[in-house]
């Protein structure tokens, strides 16, 4: 695991940024996972603001760890945020972009989604491996849509599957936790004081209960990416 702190979300996103101009360099095609949030939102920014003309897009695949099942022009919706932040900015093919339709059905969502990622992105051991997976944490310790009560899809075998948020009833279709520890590099994107408590939590208590200290890639890397107000109450 690498943690890195930055002093402010600027730069964390420039650091991000940066990791995506590395990774897709290396590769002919590049399969990467975008989460939703606040964090994302501030990164899809930077990327469309400082450095949409950086980096080779033609090589990126975007697909999405979660998403509320709802329309893609909906406030909430994971992939209409991306598209006003960063896609209607950006020299992406259209076919290099796939959402989750969370305007259909969840269970039968779920199973198509999962189709098309093993169709498209290279696979290891039986499962997709994505170059790069973004992920956010909640202030209950979830992450993309795993949630608490949930922590069946944290092994599921299945590629995606519908999760329910447990306070609102919202359906969700959300990567699985086998899938997202698939991957070649998972990035936790964490800002902000009132992630601080469940950050200590995660990365320091010993009884770890929560989704996201489930995330721990089986043959890639894992890494913390946050600032000085998220980690202010860790053992530095």
């Amino acid at each position: 695991m690498m943690i890195k702190i930055f002093k402010n979300t600027e730069e964390l996103s420039f650091e991000f940024c940066n990791e995506l101009i590395k990774i897709s360099s290396q590769k002919g095609k590049c399969f990467i996972a975008l989460s939703g949030g606040s964090t994302p939102k501030i990164i899809f920014q930077t990327l469309s603001e400082r450095f949409k003309d950086k980096i080779q897009w033609y090589k990126i695949h975007l697909f999405w760890s979660d998403e509320r099942c709802v329309s893609p022009d909906d406030s909430e919706s994971n992939y209409g945020m991306a598209k006003q932040y960063l896609l209607d900015f950006i020299s992406i093919p259209e076919e290099n972009i796939r959402r989750i339709k969370g305007e259909d059905e969840p269970e039968q969502e779920a199973v198509r989604y999962s189709e098309e990622i093993k169709n498209i992105v290279d696979s290891k051991k039986g499962l997709p491996s994505f170059d790069l997976v973004m992920l956010g944490i909640g202030e209950d310790g979830h992450t993309a849509s795993i949630f608490p009560d949930q922590m069946h899809l944290l092994n599921s075998q299945n590629i995606c599957e519908v999760a329910v948020h447990p306070i609102s009833g919202q359906k969700r279709i959300t990567m699985t936790g086998s899938t997202i520890n698939n991957s070649d590099e998972v990035i936790f994107l964490i800002t902000g004081r009132s992630k601080a408590d469940i950050l200590k939590k995660i990365l320091e208590d010993q009884n770890k209960i929560y989704p996201a200290a489930g995330i721990k890639p089986i043959n890639g890397e894992l890494k913390y990416f946050i600032d000085e107000e998220a980690s202010s109450l860790l053992n530095k």
